[in-house]
């Protein structure tokens, strides 16, 4: 039997921003790299591990719910500035990441380009929940 557990309201918002327009498999794998960014530099966002009714254990998770937004390339750039904007650092993936194998290979794929030349694909972030809808206004939660 589950136990009722009250509702949460958190005061940070996570939201994840993908490109619409790409092939499902890349927008799993976006959403996962970008979502591990989010864990990685809020480690205070992860909840405790998990157990089933017979005791096995399983890992812990990101404690709140991830917003999942479609876009288009112009609004991931609009996303990306705004965040910065208002001092908020996302995480992102540029669509040369593909083509790489490593993180050192990201890192690099990301570093030879000038920001306003980015050609980004996705984008995610932890922000205050005020903050983090001024930098998603406008943007729909993907289909």
């Amino acid at each position: 039997m589950t136990e009722s557990v009250p509702p949460v309201r958190f005061d940070t918002k996570i939201a994840v921003v993908v490109r619409s327009d790409l092939e499902v498999w890349q927008k799993l794998n976006v959403t996962a790299f970008l979502s591990g960014g989010v864990a990685a530099s809020f480690p205070e966002c992860i909840g405790e591990p998990y157990e089933d009714g017979d005791a096995t254990r399983y890992r812990r998770l990101i404690g709140q719910p991830i917003l999942i937004y479609g876009a288009d390339g112009a609004a991931l750039s609009r996303a990306l500035d705004r965040a910065l904007s208002r001092g908020v650092e996302p995480a992102i993936y540029t669509r040369e990441m593909f083509a790489t194998g490593h993180d050192a290979a990201n890192r690099a794929a990301v570093k030879a380009v000038e920001r306003a030349k980015l050609d980004l694909v996705g984008l995610a972030l932890r922000a205050e929940r005020k903050v983090a809808d001024k930098i998603l206004d406008g943007l729909k939660f993907h289909p």
